[in-house]
């Protein structure tokens, strides 16, 4: 009887969980009494024949016994194709071909021929080796560059189960991969500009001021009025990442599957626009079996657009209530409880009715009253208190459409943008996330400004959660005016950013 014990991880949230895989032999019986135990899933059962395969083509050979595996901690469930390496390099050291790997961290998917797949959520588990103190971890060669930026540990990236055999009894040999710098920076040089936007100058102020306090969006306005235009020129105005930003940003793509190979580090702020078709568990996150993040969270850090804004089925959409308002969404089940970081800027595009051209002076509206009512009805009150700034974008006219660029640059759009940024980070956080008992101090108005306030809440009818927002949204106005304090004016332009809805709803 032999025992040997690697190392490995699974993927828990946008976290990892160390993972010990016990691998036991005895010369008694055969192969065919084989098993594995510690709560796998279909895929971690299926791996026995790809590892079988595996190392006989590999020129290894697979023993005549019986092969116990055990998982372990075994209250944790273990998912994915990534325990093929860790458990044909337990049986390969129970054989003898290679030696103690307690200061190393396996994962990887085989093939029948030896050659070792990709897998998801690298980082995630290069972040748990240096928490638990394993100061090597192998993977595929295509994760490698993702991991390397880890600091503290070194990563070997490699293609084939015999390399990893011979980096073991040979690691001299072998050098640790090195981060290239891939998107250390981000090359604005494609980035759509604001300046290719004629017209449209109070949307485009809405838009810097929901950047500056990263605050939500919705616009309403006829078709080919420049709503989508809009949208996907404002990430070109955002700060880049930091790095605990990107560090985030890169682990929850990297476990989605979505980080583009050979890519390190994730540097331009995400950018997701998921078509109204889209279901629950794809915006929100869930799935079969482990939870996997969604749209919401894989727009972390960046900026979630959802055009056609009433085209979403209404239960959709009100499971965004909570992770706008929260930064983060929590999917249970039955077995589990996990929470996905959802700190993103949403924004959201309509028309203002089915046909999209009510109120556009130069075409009529089709729709009658009920139609138009029923149109506004898909989306909620509660939803619409949870965005901050509700703007307008109508039609150009021909003279500003033929006319000359637009004023401003996304260049210097981002400038002033940085710079209230800088004033809020000093306090600790963006506007749009300033605790309720910090408005009030933040956020004091002078007599000109309670009287503004006082007549805006009494004759919109706005909720609490409203009052907080426009006093929010004001605090931003005024830290781009770099103000100390926030006046009279900067709550006036608050106040028109929340009026729009009353407008269509009420």
């Amino acid at each position: 009887m032999s025992l040997f014990k690697t190392q490995s991880a699974t993927i828990y949230g946008i976290d990892a969980r160390l993972i010990d895989v016990e691998v036991d032999m005895y010369a008694s019986g055969s192969p065919r009494d084989s098993r594995m135990v510690g709560m796998p899933d279909t895929a971690v059962r299926e791996s026995r024949e790809r590892i079988k395969s595996a190392m006989i083509n590999s020129g290894f050979g697979y023993p005549n016994k019986t092969v116990t595996i055990n998982l372990a901690p075994a209250n944790v469930r273990k998912e994915g194709a990534g325990f093929d390496v860790p458990v044909a390099m337990g049986i390969l050291g129970a054989m003898g071909v290679v030696k103690g790997l307690d200061r190393h961290l396996l994962a990887g998917e085989l093939s029948l021929d030896g050659a070792i797949r990709p897998i998801r959520g690298a980082l995630s588990m290069a972040v748990c080796a240096r928490t638990a103190g394993i100061p090597n971890v192998i993977l595929p060669a295509e994760n490698a560059v993702e991991a390397a930026v880890v600091e503290g540990i070194s990563v070997y990236g490699v293609r084939h189960l015999a390399e990893i055999v011979a980096l073991l009894n040979r690691p001299e040999e072998f050098r640790p991969v090195v981060p290239n710098g891939n998107g250390s920076h981000v090359d604005l040089s494609n980035v759509p500009d604001f300046r290719d936007v004629r017209g449209q100058t109070m949307a485009k102020r809405a838009l810097e001021v929901a950047a500056a306090g990263s605050h939500n969006v919705l616009m309403i306005g006829p078709p080919g009025s420049g709503k989508t235009m809009l949208a996907k020129r404002f990430a070109g105005i955002l700060p880049p990442l930091t790095f605990e930003e990107a560090i985030e940003t890169t682990k929850i793509h990297s476990i989605a599957g979505t980080l583009p190979p050979g890519c390190g580090l994730l540097h331009e702020r995400p950018f997701r626009a998921p078509h109204h078709s889209i279901s629950d568990a794809g915006l929100i996150g869930g799935g079969m079996g482990m939870p996997r993040p969604g749209e919401v969270s894989l727009a972390h850090n960046g900026v979630l657009f959802l055009d056609e804004f009433p085209e979403f089925p209404r239960d959709v959409l009100e499971l965004l209530r909570q992770p706008i308002e929260d930064g983060s969404v929590t999917i249970a089940r039955a077995n589990m409880t996990l929470t996905f970081p959802s700190s993103t800027i949403f924004i959201a595009a309509m028309n203002p009715c089915r046909c999209g051209f009510l109120g556009d002076a130069g075409r009529e509206c089709r729709c009658t009253p009920g139609q138009i009512q029923q149109y506004l009805n898909k989306i909620s009150g509660p939803l619409l208190d949870r965005i901050d700034i509700h703007v307008e974008v109508p039609a150009v006219p021909f003279k500003e459409l033929r006319g000359e660029a637009g004023a401003s640059s996304s260049a210097e759009m981002r400038a002033r943008v940085e710079q209230a940024r800088r004033v809020q980070q000093a306090r600790g956080y963006y506007n749009a996330r300033m605790p309720a008992r910090m408005v009030r101090k933040l956020c004091a108005l002078d007599d000109g400004g309670e009287r503004t306030l006082e007549m805006a809440v009494r004759r919109m009818g706005f909720s609490a959660r409203a009052h907080d927002r426009i006093l929010k949204v004001a605090r931003t106005i005024a830290d781009l005016d770099e103000a100390a304090n926030v006046s009279a004016k900067h709550l006036a332009e608050a106040v028109q950013y929340r009026s729009l809805d009353r407008n269509y709803w009420s």
